[in-house]
């Protein structure tokens, strides 16, 4: 589970303790919940994305679920956005969701069954002005997991995306209440997300074995169709 330590990825960790399973939490500045093994990770440098894997393979044994969550934004529009803006975005959340795979999908190759699932967006599949770098990272992971999906399948592992709509969390609680009326006229059920029903998606993909390729959509209604 990556980016463990707020928001969506803190609810995932969560909900897999209480099911009683070991669960290793990578972050960069920590805050892992109790009771997961607490691992410190900056996903866009590989060699820190290895000595993850190693240290939660000697604590927990191989990696048997992995969930990609770790994302950051920079928005802007295009004009204004810079080579890093549009980089930095892409290397975190599209590039180091390759890497957490490639790396996960070793030990998952030798049990002969795994769990890969991508935390995409909303976003990505209907676009965000202002957000082309975000957006295209997170329909990035779509592409990504469908070709996983074909590449090991024989081998009885999945890969599946989750795409959350508007969720209750640090990220969102910065806009102002104009903001959050206008987008909340735009989700069917009217409202945001809670971070617990985003890991519901999460825990039940992970039981799933005959489901691969999917993208699970938790906004409300509001990507329909996308």
């Amino acid at each position: 589970m990556t980016g463990g330590n707020r928001g969506i990825g803190r609810a995932v960790a969560e909900a897999f303790l209480a099911a009683g399973d070991k669960v290793a939490v990578t972050t960069r500045s920590g805050g892992a919940p109790e009771g997961a093994l607490d691992v410190r990770c900056d996903v866009t440098d590989p060699e820190q994305v290895e000595a993850a894997y190693a240290e939660i393979e000697a604590a927990h044994g191989p990696v048997e679920v992995l969930v990609a969550n770790a994302g950051i934004t920079n928005d802007t529009l295009i004009l204004r956005m810079s080579e890093d803006d549009w980089s930095s975005v892409i290397d975190t959340n599209l590039t180091g969701s390759y890497r957490l795979a490639k790396r996960a999908a070793k030990g998952m190759l030798r049990l002969r069954r795994g769990r890969i699932i991508f935390v995409s967006s909303v976003v990505g599949l209907l676009g965000s002005a202002g957000q082309t770098n975000y957006a295209a990272s997170k329909a990035g992971l779509v592409g990504l997991a469908r070709s996983l999906a074909r590449e090991l399948g024989s081998r009885g592992i999945t890969a599946n995306v989750v795409a959350p709509g508007f969720v209750e969390t640090d990220m969102t609680g910065v806009l102002t209440d104009d903001q959050k009326s206008a987008i909340k006229a735009q989700v069917p059920l009217g409202r945001y997300a809670s971070v617990d029903e985003i890991a519901g998606a999460i825990t039940w993909l992970a039981d799933a074995g005959y489901v691969t390729g999917a993208v699970i959509p938790v906004d409300g209604g509001l990507g329909m169709g996308h």
